[in-house]
This record gives C-alpha cells, structure tokens and sequence, in this order.
C-alpha cells in the first residue's frame, strides 16, 4: 500500500493544496456580482479586504498544520494539557488582534465594534481547530493500522523461518547423533538431554506462535539451547553464560535473542584456536541488556547455508517493526572477537 501513488509525498501535498484552495474560493465564487458602479473608495476598501483574508486564511493553513503536527504530537499525546491550552489562547488571541488591528488601523475607522469580530475569529478558530485535530486522529489510525499490517505481514514472511530454521537443522542433528552417543554409552546425560530436547522443541513449535512470551521462559529457551550445544562441543569450546532475569511481569517478542546465540555457535566454532562464546543477559529499571561474543577466524570463508536460521539482518527488520525506537543494537568486531549488543525497553 505504501507504494500506491496516493501515499507518494507529491500526491498528499498536491492534495492538500487542492483541498485548500476550493474551500478558500468558495466564498468568492458564491459571492454575488452586482453591475452598479463604485467608487475609488469602496474599490480600495474591497482590496484591502482582498489581501487581508489572502493573509487571514494563511495564518488559518499554519496554525491546521501546526496544531496537527506540533501541538498535538508533543502537548496532548503528553499528556500536556494546560500547555496545550495555553498554545491554543494564543492563536485565538492572534486570530482576534490581527483582524481588529486590519480595521481598525489599516481601513482607517473611527470605531469598531468587537463583538463580531470576537465571533467570527471564534467560530473560524473552531472550524480550523476541529479539523485538524481530526484530521491528526485520522492520519495516526491509518499509520497504526499500517504498522499492525506490517507486522502481520513480517510474521507471515518468517513463521516458517522461525519453525524450521531459527535452530539449525545442523544443530539437531548433532545433537540426535550425541545421543545416541550417549545411549551407547549407557550414559547418565541422556536423560537430562531429552528432556532439554523436549522442552527447546517444545518451545518452537507450540509456545513461539504467541504474539509475546514472559521473559523468564525465553532465558529458559536459551539456556536449553546453550546446554545442549555445550554437552555437544564439550571441552573443545569455552562458554561462558551469565543470565540474571527476575521473575517479573517482562514479556518478550518469542524467539527474539536466539539468533544471535545461534550466530555465535554457527561462527564462533569450528577451526578456531582457543574457542570461546560468552552470553551475558540482565534487566534494570524496564530495560534488557543482552550482549553475545566470539571469537571467530576472519580469514576463513564463510559457506551461506538456507537452513542456518533467519540470519541478522532479518532480526534487525524485525526489531524495527516491533520494537521502532525502543531498542539500540549494536554488532561489531574487533582482534578476532565478534561482539553483539542488545538494549531493549520492555513494556
């Protein structure tokens, strides 16, 4: 929808411009034509009026917009009501003072009675008012029902991702062929193995379908993952987790941290001299520290693979339409070290 040629930047202000124009003209056009001669006075006086609405009905374009896209936005939405008001004197004020001054001064009367001027700067406040508050009520429902559309429409595009890729297929298998490792073996490990199995999968499949998650089951999530790959690298890889989550009322977005886990794990291992992954996650004062590093051989080739989850720049799409200005993200690397940070605002 965003691509219609009606959402273009051109065709909104062409728009305006049009409305604005017929609704100025309409009392010109309407006004009746009389054939009588006038005088050189009545001519100039007809002008001056001419010019002086010309500027009554600019001053009446700025103050639509203003209200719509300042007061509004940064008073009302704030909960800023008494400053709101104030704003809204003023211009009334303006409104009266500018159009009395025009006849007191400008058309040169003796005396002028203010009563209608104070209601026809009312009433003309009123309008204008009115209509840009509900043009602004309009405008934010049609850009909130986009943002939901967009979201709806993300989900649909990475439902499948999420079920079958988030955890690499690689991965499971590794982790099968562990198993049956351990039954071999007659292990001790392979019971807690299942049942961490059972839980991560669990997870996927019948608890990420939900719009948000309690914070405290997503850590449970990683934690399973991260057990799992620990039993499967062993000694081989040093990692090191440290998640300290209260259990509050935090909820999350399901399935949101792992990819940066499993980017750890996917690149972070391997041909790599002194392997080690360290996972840090906390809370404080509504807000969610999460940050992953590894170290990584920057000279190795890097083999994409379709199934090895929906990959970083997805998250980063997916954290915009969920989260907008509500997070800082921050991914870099430095002496063979690949560091990712995640500053979240939870509601």
């Amino acid at each position: 929808m965003a691509n219609e040629w009606y959402n273009r930047k051109w065709a909104i202000v062409a728009t305006h411009a049009l409305v604005w124009t017929l609704l100025f003209s309409l009392p010109f056009l309407l006004k009746p034509t009389y054939e009588k001669p006038v005088s050189p006075s009545e001519q100039a006086e007809r002008e001056a009026w001419f010019y002086f609405l010309m500027g009554y009905y600019l001053i009446q374009v700025v103050f639509f917009y203003i209200n719509a896209f300042l007061l509004i936005p940064s008073l009302v939405q704030k909960k800023r009501i008494v400053e709101y008001v104030g704003a809204l004197m003023l211009m009334l004020t303006f409104y009266f003072v500018s159009r009395y001054t025009f006849e007191r001064f400008y058309l040169q009367r003796t005396t002028v009675d203010p009563k209608p001027t104070i209601l026809f700067s009312f009433f003309t406040f009123l309008f204008i008012l009115s209509a840009s508050t509900a043009y602004q009520m309009i405008r934010e429902r049609i850009m909130l029902e986009r943002k939901v559309s967009a979201r709806e429409n993300e989900n649909l595009k990475t439902e499948l991702s999420l079920l079958r890729s988030q955890v690499s297929p690689h991965f499971m298998f590794n982790v099968l062929n562990n198993m049956v490792s351990l039954a071999r073996k007659k292990s001790d490990l392979l019971e807690p193995s299942l049942i961490k199995l059972s839980s991560l999968m669990r997870y996927m499949l019948y608890e990420a379908d939900e719009e948000k998650m309690p914070l405290q089951r997503e850590v449970e999530y990683l934690q399973s993952y991260i057990d799992l790959q620990r039993q499967r690298f062993g000694q081989n890889v040093e990692i090191n987790v440290e998640m300290n989550v209260p259990n509050n009322h935090y909820e999350i977005e399901p399935m949101l941290l792992i990819p940066f886990v499993e980017n750890a794990f996917k690149h972070g291992t391997g041909f790599i001299m002194h392997a080690q992954i360290d996972i840090n996650l906390f809370t404080t004062a509504d807000k969610l520290f999460f940050a992953v590093r590894n170290k990584y051989n920057h000279l190795s080739e890097e083999v994409k693979d379709k199934t090895s989850g929906i990959g970083l720049a997805n998250v980063k799409r997916r954290l915009n339409l969920l989260y907008g200005d509500d997070y800082v993200l921050q991914i870099n690397s430095k002496d063979d070290w690949f560091y990712v940070t995640l500053q979240l605002n939870l509601h």
